[in-house]
């Protein structure tokens, strides 16, 4: 497996790490001039679009449009890449495809990594897992547990190390029936559905709390997962939860 051990973040870099999360979940067309400018002149904090851009690229957000991608999950040249298989396809039952991602938790002067495997129809969260580095054998972690439910025909996820890695593709690869499908290359809206879940999860909880400790965030998480599943009603659902449209599979609801 291979890690990536964090290394110290300085406050002055933490504090834009946090400015900049926020900034970006609430306006993620905002790329690295606008963010630097709001810091610059709303926030008064004198810093230029070099840093910005480099904690954006650690951070692995981009401005929502067409662009080079700067990716939390970044791609390994010698790993296999499989093509995009969405194009035009219509998602309209549980388990057509499934979809992965990577974001970032801070807690306390740290910041995790959570990643969640989402059904792209219902918007149930499958399975998810928050670790202290960004390795390869969590994501792995993720999809074996995730694969205990069901299986998709599709698993979507970027190009990055994590999801290309050989202990990931060959978990996929012992389900002769799930297809691979991958992001191309500045394909930035090929994931929406996961960036939605994370905006949700940032502003409903992650905002709202204030972790002091890796134990202490993943507790709060899966009670948050909990209610996002069980509880929360969604209007893309027809005000359903994601756990009733995922399991009571003969009811119709419109597809986005």
């Amino acid at each position: 497996m291979v890690y990536y051990e964090p290394k110290p973040i300085s406050e002055f870099d933490l504090m834009l790490m946090e400015k900049i999360d926020e900034l970006y979940t609430a306006y993620p067309f905002y790329g690295v001039p606008r963010i630097t400018k709001y810091l610059n002149i709303i926030d008064k904090i004198t810093v230029n679009h070099k840093k910005i851009g480099r904690l954006m690229a650690n951070m692995g957000i981009q401005a929502v449009y067409p662009k080079k991608k700067w990716n939390l999950s970044k791609p390994n040249k010698q790993h296999q890449k499989f093509p995009y298989l969405l194009k035009g396809a219509h998602i309209n039952y549980p388990d057509k495809v499934w979809g992965t991602d990577i974001t970032y938790i801070r807690a306390n002067k740290d910041w995790f990594y959570l990643v969640a495997l989402i059904d792209w129809f219902s918007r149930y969260v499958i399975s998810w897992r928050l670790s202290r580095s960004l390795s390869t054998d969590f994501c792995v972690l993720n999809l074996e547990q995730a694969l205990k439910v069901n299986l998709p025909k599709i698993h979507n996820s970027d190009q990055g190390t994590q999801f290309t890695a050989d202990g990931y593709i060959q978990t996929l690869q012992q389900y002769p029936d799930i297809k691979i499908s991958m992001d191309g290359r500045g394909r930035c809206f090929d994931n929406i559905f996961t960036e939605r879940l994370w905006r949700t999860v940032k502003y409903e909880e992650v905002y709202l709390k204030d972790y002091q400790s890796f134990d202490e965030a993943l507790e709060s998480l899966d009670i948050y997962f909990k209610f996002y599943n069980t509880i929360r009603l969604h209007s893309s659902l027809n005000d359903r939860t994601p756990e009733r449209v995922y399991f009571q599979r003969s009811e119709s609801v419109s597809s986005n």
